[in-house]
């Protein structure tokens, strides 16, 4: 037994012991991939040293002057001296935590006292909640205050708003609260300067599936792309007396209920879009069976009629001084018989019905996941955008009642041009959601994606790999275009595989089927963001555009030089859509519109960014939650920002957006602090403006673009 034991424990030590030998040599691997590229950068250093600006520039290189670039950190041979394994390991091994460990610290958040309830900590009365005893929040208002995070410097963000703020204790501004102002004595009504929010009530609609769509399912039925068997359910439904549940003036209407078919994103492609000989003769056999049954083509008549009272487009707050961006156009309703007669069989509005936009010579701030959020564009119009236009939403989600979807098409009262743009796979998601942004928001004019490269949007056949499938691009414009009488644009990319460009082909079409203006990346989906932008392409379907679409260019602007040789080149080209350019400075509008390079100071630098962050807190709120969600969007900004180099540092200016930048030293610390491509730098300048991060926090940005011609971009 003894023998047993001894010869148990002794391979109980041997496996330890390689288990440990296993785990070291990980680490030593790793810290020695980590020298090794260090090396490689102070090799790298050393060289670019020697090169001259026109050289560096060759290599890609930003030109920056000698006397602001860092020395290269000493090299050893044991990789000993200039860096720290530890330090190195640390950052390169980093904690995952499992979605159980998440949902646990969830749940453990949700029993703290800091989770307090919002009706209590406004009042800062118990009894201010409805729910008592029965609310998930915490009412121990001692322990809040016990636990609470220290006040952060400043003046709470709703300070300008009647009444007192709406996160009461919660705020952490409340040190600066007005002691004159209580719950008790002014009931609190925000004077929102935001739109364009989900009602609760049209929430419900489409979560139950009873929102109906009469407009872009008469679209849809004309052009032949509803579901038969839906179509037949509905009006079985209807004749027996089951009323379908309707939304705003379309109450009193004939419709017809699709049920499931609403959120139906996942339907075959046999089902939503035919092949191509099919869908060729779509419209012919449509209209056919229209000519032979009036009775339905009365339907559609009343529907019409009802849906014409359409509320007013964009905000009443906005109608002063927007005369020079809205073109001022009669709206001329031409009766449905006819309409639907005519020789051509076109499905899309009469012009003289749309409401058109022009786009020529605005500066169009480029629709921006993550990063173009509503503070964002607030401060991008401070600085001088013309246009701006939300983050991409998914029409399958807008369908579900997705509140976090929602908000994405969220206007502030500054945007006195916005729209929105929207992504989906198939003509029946695109087109109801189309009429329900129509109905429910605020908006000037809504944007189809069509040249989204991220893999899961690709995969289930939105984004670009529609550029693969002209005659559902066909669909969903005409289909979109037909449905409302705001413009609809579209933006695409050269085409989906490197070298096989096919927009130019399609840009006639394009026009034809509905479209008011299309934006051309000039990549193609293949490329993601690698190389510089084919500019000579996009001035090549320019040329070839008609004259009712109006062709925006999108690409590499990074100052007012690219925007005027694109703007010069090619007179057909009403502008260029600026994107990457704006995160890295947003203030690239301004030199626009002054036409000069500008020196911008870390002191104005730093301005902007409190400007985002007292926006941030106005969109998101000022308590701890809301502090923390500005943080993470203003570091998601940060980790575009650092790239930028000033002016005065460069041998040659203007900085090109495909220059990768060497390390060098700022004209003061800030400076310094804004070059850094670390995060932890980042953390620091949030701090400046949100206070201390909490206990634990960790980041690492959500998009790692391939911003430069680099070897991993292919």
């Amino acid at each position: 037994m003894d023998g047993d034991g001894v010869a148990c424990s002794t391979e109980v030590v041997v496996v330890v012991e390689e288990e440990e030998e296993r785990v070291a040599a990980e680490a030593d691997s790793l810290n020695n991939k980590a020298i090794e590229k260090e090396e490689k950068d102070v090799v790298e250093e050393v060289v670019r040293i020697q090169l001259t600006t026109e050289e560096l520039i060759a290599k890609s290189i930003a030109p920056v002057k000698t006397q602001y670039l860092r020395p290269p950190p000493p090299r050893s041979k044991d990789g000993g001296e200039g860096i720290d394994k530890k330090s190195v390991s640390s950052n390169l091994i980093k904690e995952k935590k499992s979605k159980r460990q998440l949902k646990r610290e969830r749940q453990q958040e949700q029993k703290s006292a800091l989770h307090i309830c919002a009706e209590v900590a406004k009042a800062g009365n118990v009894g201010a909640c409805r729910y008592g005893l029965k609310c998930r929040f915490s009412h121990d208002l001692e322990a809040f205050k016990v636990q609470k995070p220290a006040d952060i410097e400043g003046t709470c963000p709703f300070l300008n708003y009647e009444g007192p703020c709406p996160y009461g204790l919660a705020c952490r501004f409340s040190s600066t609260h007005r002691l004159e102002v209580t719950a008790e004595s002014s009931e609190f009504q925000k004077k929102t300067s935001e739109v364009n929010g989900l009602k609760k009530d049209v929430q419900k609609l489409l979560w139950k599936n009873k929102m109906s769509f009469p407009k872009a399912d008469d679209q849809l039925k004309v052009l032949g792309l509803l579901n038969k068997s839906k179509t037949k359910d509905a009006e079985v439904k209807e004749n027996a007396g089951d009323e379908p549940v309707l939304n705003g003036s379309y109450a009193d209407c004939e419709v017809i209920d699709l049920g499931d078919d609403v959120i139906s994103d996942s339907v075959s492609t046999k089902d939503c879009c035919p092949e191509v000989p099919v869908e060729e003769g779509i419209l012919d056999n449509a209209v056919a069976v229209d000519d032979s049954q009036p009775s339905k083509k009365a339907k559609i008549a009343v529907i019409d009629n009802c849906g014409s009272n359409e509320k007013d487009n964009g905000l009443d707050s906005l109608k002063e001084g927007s005369q020079d961006i809205h073109a001022q156009t009669e709206v001329q309703v031409i009766p449905t018989d006819t309409y639907y007669c005519e020789s051509d069989k076109s499905l899309k509005i009469h012009p003289r019905e749309k409401k058109l936009i022009d786009f020529r010579g605005k500066l169009y701030l480029a629709p921006l996941t993550t990063v173009g959020n509503l503070p964002f564009r607030r401060v991008c119009k401070t600085l001088g955008a013309d246009i701006t236009c939300g983050e991409m939403a998914m029409c399958t989600n807008l369908l579900q009642g997705q509140a976090s979807e929602w908000a994405l098409l969220r206007r502030h009262s500054s945007e006195d041009l916005f729209g929105v743009q929207i992504c989906g796979a198939y003509p029946d998601t695109v087109a109801r959601a189309v009429e329900l942004i129509d109905r429910e928001c605020e908006v000037d004019f809504i944007d189809i994606n069509m040249g989204c490269p991220i893999d899961i949007v690709v995969n289930k056949g939105a984004g670009s790999s529609l550029l693969t499938k002209p005659m559902r691009m066909k669909n969903i414009i005409q289909s979109a275009s037909a449905t409302v009488d705001k413009p609809v644009t579209v933006k695409v990319r050269t085409g989906y595989f490197e070298g096989r460009n096919r927009i130019d082909s399609l840009i006639s079409d394009i026009s034809h089927w509905g479209a008011s203006a299309v934006t051309i990346h000039g990549r193609s989906r293949q490329q993601r963001y690698s190389k510089l932008a084919d500019w000579d392409y996009i001035y090549q379907c320019a040329r070839k555009a008609p004259d009712a679409l109006q062709v925006l260019g999108n690409g590499d602007v990074f100052s007012y030089l690219d925007w005027n040789k694109h703007m010069s080149e090619c007179p057909e080209l009403s502008a260029s859509m600026i994107a990457r350019g704006s995160l890295i400075k947003p203030w690239i509008f301004t030199e626009v519109k002054e036409q000069r390079h500008w020196d911008i100071s870390s002191g104005e630098r730093l301005n902007i960014l409190k400007d985002f962050s007292r926006f941030g807190l106005e969109h998101w709120g000022s308590d701890t939650k809301g502090v923390e969600t500005t943080r993470h969007f203003l570091l998601e900004w940060l980790s575009y920002a650092y790239r930028y180099i000033p002016v005065g540092l460069l041998d040659v200016i203007p900085q090109r957006l495909n220059w990768r930048q060497p390390s060098y030293c700022g004209r003061d610390d800030l400076e310094t602090l804004m070059a850094s491509d670390s995060a932890a730098d980042w953390v620091k300048i949030s701090e400046l403006l949100l206070g201390k991060v909490p206990d634990g926090f960790t980041f690492a940005p959500k998009h790692k673009s391939n911003a430069y011609d680099k070897a991993e971009n292919g």
